[in-house]
């Protein structure tokens, strides 16, 4: 497409904000000449949010939280049902702190066997984790989910290893440009971290702007 501007999005499966950004982040596509470039950026929730395990019923199973990182994150996960609810969307919290590096290595893989493929794998991944429904630390059961999405995944296991290598990289590099969390958008050299900076990114695009004309506060 003529004119076509890329932007680049990170994302994580492990993030119910995330989540919550994917779809309204593919209308991009379709009411504008860009190109979502999605790319995985691992979060390291305890240093900044400490880490739990809970039990099915919730009760706290073992704990590394204060009382503020604890009032976080129960408000965190109300926000986001509340806004998943208005979508028809399904959060349910964690049990844990998931290691999504796995995941993310389906992504890079489900992003080489083309765009369809890749669509179907990331809303999969990102519906059924956030149902229970999908174990993203199990290479079987990502690799199920890969063929399921129309990948050869018998290639994917071999892969692993180089794949989260990968991702790693990935995640490294974006720090390197400022990225510290997801759903980030990054435009033409600038951040946007949140989906809700998503209304600045179209009111950006509908004006037509180059890197000269965008507004700055």
């Amino acid at each position: 497409m003529t004119g076509q501007r890329i932007i680049t999005v990170y994302t994580d499966y492990k993030s119910p904000y995330a989540y919550l950004a994917k779809d309204l982040a593919y209308a991009l596509e379709s009411d504008f000449a860009v190109r979502l470039d999605w790319r995985p950026y691992i979060l390291d929730i305890p240093s900044y949010l400490g880490s739990a395990r809970v039990d099915a019923s919730g009760a706290v199973l073992e704990e590394s939280r204060n009382a503020h990182q604890w009032r976080r994150v129960r408000y965190s996960y109300m926000d986001c049902r509340r806004q998943a609810r208005l979508r028809g969307l399904t959060i349910r919290g964690t049990q844990k702190i998931w290691d999504s590096s796995l995941a993310s290595a389906g992504m890079l893989f489900a992003q080489q066997a083309g765009d369809a493929v890749f669509r179907l794998y990331h809303d999969a991944v990102f519906e059924r984790f956030w149902r229970r429904a999908l174990d993203i630390e199990s290479i079987d059961a990502l690799a199920e989910l890969l063929s399921e999405c129309g990948a050869d995944a018998s290639g994917f296991p071999p892969l692993v290893d180089t794949l989260c290598q990968e991702v790693a990289t990935i995640s490294r590099n974006a720090e390197a440009a400022g990225v510290f969390g997801v759903p980030t958008f990054v435009l033409e050299g600038e951040i946007y971290w949140g989906r809700e900076h998503l209304s600045d990114i179209r009111d950006w695009l509908a004006a037509g702007a180059t890197s000269g004309q965008r507004h700055r506060d």
